[in-house]
């Protein structure tokens, strides 16, 4: 294979992406549209992502949700890295139909000029995600293994956080394999598990190799510090860097995996280059759980800044307690575990950050327009 396909790829993770592939000989070609809730109102002048692609790259203007533009861009591609999609749970819940649109319809575009069109793509990589989940995986103190569903507003209105099964038992979050019950909680996070459903079901029905790839939570240097909706990372530096005080939904105690994002490329590459890895649906993380809490003071003591972390119980639909990957799959099957420690990942994402020019990343917009839908408490 030659010739890669990259949707999304002026994005956080396409971009990183496709300058890796292109450092190991590939030819990428582009399709984004270079969204300005990312990329900013003049992405020459604002993005970051974009600026270190657009020359390197062959680029296409346009978006999956246009039949006619995924045909020009599956032209003459060998492979295909489907990462073009709306991202965040909290925007999905209110902005369903956009969602439903790309993530979905896009998808379904693509695979329409795979199965009605000529081609020569061999393999198609879709990037799943950890929403799929939902709660995940839970150990319940009698009955073992559990899968929860969405935890009770009222009990998080009164300051219950806990994940607890039907009987009130407090559950010990487990991690999550993908032999997991699917059961997202937040309308991408069901975006998300109707495309990687769509790419293997489809896929397999033509012969292209097909591997859904869950990510879990991905962060490091060139995250967008634009887009309010999606990176704790990038929203707390924001306002750390302008001095304003930092606020840590719920108490503080719910975690996620942070996986860096060399590793996650890395991860990426080794699935789209091993002829053995088809029709397989793998986690990418680090597999260790970090509490939201203990990304803020290790922000807040990279800066040397002096802000406050408040913890304000406030919380919002759509969003889960815990979750973290269980990487044994992936090892067994592509031999990879994450390189990158947090302690590590952090300091290269902070001293990235440092370097940046900050713009209003429009938090409190963000804030209010959930505030008005009654999706944040």
């Amino acid at each position: 294979m030659k010739n890669i396909l990259i949707t999304g790829g002026a994005g956080f993770i396409g971009s990183s992406l496709a300058l890796a592939l292109i450092s190991r000989g590939y030819s990428v070609t582009v399709l984004d549209n270079l969204l300005p809730q990312v990329h900013g109102e003049d992405p020459n002048r604002d993005s970051y992502l974009w600026n270190r692609i657009k020359d390197k790259v062959r680029f296409l203007s346009g978006d999956v949700t246009s039949l006619a533009d995924c045909r020009e861009a599956l032209r003459n591609q060998d492979a295909v890295i489907h990462l073009a999609a709306e991202t965040g749970t909290g925007q999905s819940m209110y902005r369903i139909s956009r969602y439903a649109a790309v993530n979905v319809s896009g998808t379904a575009n693509l695979l329409d000029c795979l199965v009605n069109e000529k081609h020569s793509v061999k393999k198609f990589l879709v990037a799943s995600s950890r929403a799929v989940y939902g709660e995940g995986k839970y150990q319940h103190p009698t009955l073992g293994p559990v899968y929860p569903g969405s935890r009770s507003p009222e009990a998080m209105t009164a300051g219950d956080f806990e994940v607890r099964y039907e009987d009130g038992e407090i559950l010990r979050p487990l991690p999550t394999d993908e032999n997991s019950k699917l059961n997202p909680a937040s309308v991408y996070g069901v975006t998300k598990q109707t495309q990687e459903q769509m790419v293997m079901s489809v896929c397999q029905s033509v012969d292209i190799d097909a591997v859904a790839l869950r990510y879990q939570n991905v962060y490091g240097a060139g995250q967008s510090l634009l887009n309010p909706y999606t990176g704790i990372l990038s929203v707390f530096s924001n306002q750390m860097l302008q001095g304003k005080p930092v606020e840590v939904f719920e108490d503080g105690v719910e975690s996620r995996d942070f996986i860096y994002i060399d590793d996650a490329v890395r991860a990426t590459i080794l699935a789209l280059e091993n002829s053995k890895v088809k029709n397989n649906i793998l986690n990418v993380g680090s597999g260790i759980a970090t509490s939201v809490m203990d990304i803020a003071q290790n922000l807040r003591k990279s800066y040397n800044a002096d802000v406050p972390i408040k913890i304000s119980g406030r919380f919002r639909l759509g969003d889960i307690r815990h979750n973290f990957a269980e990487m044994t799959h992936t090892q067994s099957i592509l031999g990879f575990s994450a390189e990158v420690s947090l302690e590590e990942g952090l300091n290269r994402f902070c001293s990235w950050v440092l370097k940046q020019k900050f713009k209003d990343n429009r938090l409190e917009q963000s804030v209010e327009e959930m505030k008005a839908r009654k999706l944040l408490f």
